[in-house]
């Protein structure tokens, strides 16, 4: 039962990621792989703030939601020249600089040895220690990220983003402050990805730099790529699946060492399919072929 919960719990913090990057890549047409830093971010910030000052949860998420937008914000603004390719780049060049930060700041962030002995948060008197108390909180806070980032798709302010995506010199055209959404949408995004962060981190009680890389970057585009870029829906149903995926495989008795390999492999080849045949995902309503 208690595996099953940890299923869930990681669907869970993988949906909140992936859905806040669908705002940033499927909404305004961004291809970031800067989403794993700003992951990173609320971890550290998280485990940092309860191991060294043991501040309460509800401070916690609204410090790692701050300096995970500060973060966006950070990002958002150099990337405001570049565009296709060269903007993939620049983030990428973020990411790098995040987790190197991670990894040789060793005085602060315990470098590659990470930081262990997180203890358990509490909210009100409500102790969270067991795997139903984590469903529960990042069921709580995957609903929000969801209803939010429903709420902006339907609003003046998602049209916006998506007629950036279509045409930014036409929407430009139109009176909008491109510059103003770009930013704005890094910014919600990456707090989003923060509070991911912060989940990830309490759950598991030690954090270390290689779970914020570039491939779990990667990983999480992937997600939004084959759920569908654009929509929501397509998020939910790409985290459950992806992340179900290497967790069906050993429970039909396949080694580690040979489902972890057949796990890339199948990552890789529904990645070709979708760019192939369904560009837009399994429920998306942009594909990156145009």
């Amino acid at each position: 039962m208690e595996y099953f919960l940890h299923i869930l719990i990681l669907i869970g913090i993988y949906v909140i990621l992936s859905v806040s990057l669908n705002l940033i890549v499927g909404y305004t047409g961004l291809l970031s792989v800067a989403h794993a830093a700003f992951y990173g971010v609320g971890a550290y910030v998280a485990a940092l703030l309860a191991i060294k000052f043991h501040s309460p949860f509800l401070v916690n998420i609204i410090l790692a939601v701050v300096f995970g937008g500060l973060l966006g914000a950070m990002v958002g603004i150099p990337t405001l020249r570049t565009r296709d390719d060269y903007f993939m780049v620049t983030t990428f060049v973020f990411q790098v600089i995040i987790f190197s930060i991670f990894n040789n700041w060793v005085s602060f962030t315990g470098g590659p040895m990470g930081l262990p002995g997180i203890p358990a948060p509490s909210f009100f008197g409500w102790r969270i220690e067991s795997h139903l108390d984590y469903l529960i909180v990042v069921l709580v806070f995957s609903l929000l990220v969801v209803i939010l980032s429903l709420r902006i798709g339907h609003s003046p302010f998602g049209r916006v983003l998506k007629a950036i995506r279509e045409d930014e010199i036409f929407s430009q055209a139109h009176g909008k402050n491109i510059a103003f959404f770009k930013i704005a949408i890094f910014v919600i995004g990456a707090g989003m990805a923060s509070v991911a962060g912060l989940v990830y981190a309490y759950y598991i009680s030690f954090i270390e730099p290689t779970s914020f890389t570039v491939m779990e970057s990667i990983f999480i585009i992937s997600i939004v790529i084959i759920g569908g870029a654009g929509n929501i829906w397509g998020s939910i149903v790409g985290a459950t699946f992806l992340v179900a995926l290497p967790e069906a495989l050993r429970f039909i008795g396949m080694p580690n060492a040979i489902a972890a390999n057949i796990q890339q492999l199948i990552y890789g080849a529904l990645l070709v399919l979708c760019m192939l045949y369904r560009p837009q995902g399994f429920l998306g309503e942009y594909s990156f072929d145009k």
